[in-house]
């Protein structure tokens, strides 16, 4: 009896098994290991590790950090604005066993939570804070998330807010009320000038008043800025003290 094609079919068995049973997990990857359907104590990785094939079946997990866009979302804030929001939250996976076990689909789950929770903390609070305080609403935002992804084995590192888009109506109101007050403050600033000028105005007066030559000195100093124009016409007024004087001299010779 020739034993050379059973022999050769027995290879072929071993080698699809050892083909089966041999996986290589990368240094940012833990596998799952369920053996007959229940679970393995500890995920296995990196680098060559076994699973029985075909009693055990193995579960790939990366523990990179995962960027998660979240869609736009609707939302109408406590002063019944309505905006579209979107925002990218940042998570990783630090228990791998929990994020199979515990939760069907931890990347779906993540998603839903994190929409519902942009739409309901966004929604208490009012436009001006959404677009001013967006450093705080992150922070909360990750708090919340983190919190309630911990059961699962996430880890949620950072929650940015992308964009808020405003109605047309409402950019239209925001940018009159920018406009107004930037009137409101050149107003206030041409204001403040004014009365500044005024004081030193009448402070410059007062010190004129005290010194009666310091006026007729002002007088020559005018009249010589306006002489640097040669095309100038000066009208040099002529003091009515000294008109008096030569009519009272006249009256006396008569």
């Amino acid at each position: 009896m020739d034993l050379s094609p059973v022999l050769l079919f027995g290879v072929v068995i071993v080698l699809i098994w050892l083909f089966n049973s041999l996986n290589v997990l990368r240094e940012y990857e833990r596998g799952v290991i369920f053996r007959i359907g229940r679970l393995f104590h500890e995920p296995k990785g990196p680098g060559l590790i076994w699973v029985f094939f075909p009693i055990d079946r193995i579960v790939r997990v990366s523990l990179r950090t995962i960027t998660m866009d979240v869609p736009t979302q609707d939302v109408i804030t406590s002063d019944n604005v309505s905006v579209k929001v979107n925002a990218v939250v940042y998570f990783r996976v630090v228990d791998p066993l929990r994020a199979i076990v515990d939760v069907e689909n931890y990347l779906y789950a993540t998603s839903q939570l994190a929409q519902t929770t942009l739409r309901s903390v966004l929604g208490e609070v009012a436009l001006d804070d959404l677009l001013s305080q967006r450093e705080k609403l992150n922070q909360r935002l990750q708090e919340i998330l983190d919190l309630h992804t911990d059961p699962w084995g996430i880890k949620v590192s950072l929650v940015e807010i992308k964009g808020v888009d405003l109605p047309e109506n409402m950019q239209r109101a925001m940018a009159r009320q920018a406009e107004a007050e930037r009137e409101k403050r050149a107003k206030i600033i041409h204001a403040q000038g004014e009365f500044e000028a005024s004081l030193m105005l009448s402070n410059a007066a007062a010190q004129i008043s005290s010194q009666p030559i310091a006026l007729q000195l002002r007088y020559l100093q005018t009249l010589t800025e306006i002489g640097v124009e040669k095309n100038t016409t000066v009208i040099f007024p002529l003091p009515i003290d000294l008109v008096d004087y030569f009519l009272k001299a006249r009256q006396g010779a008569k």
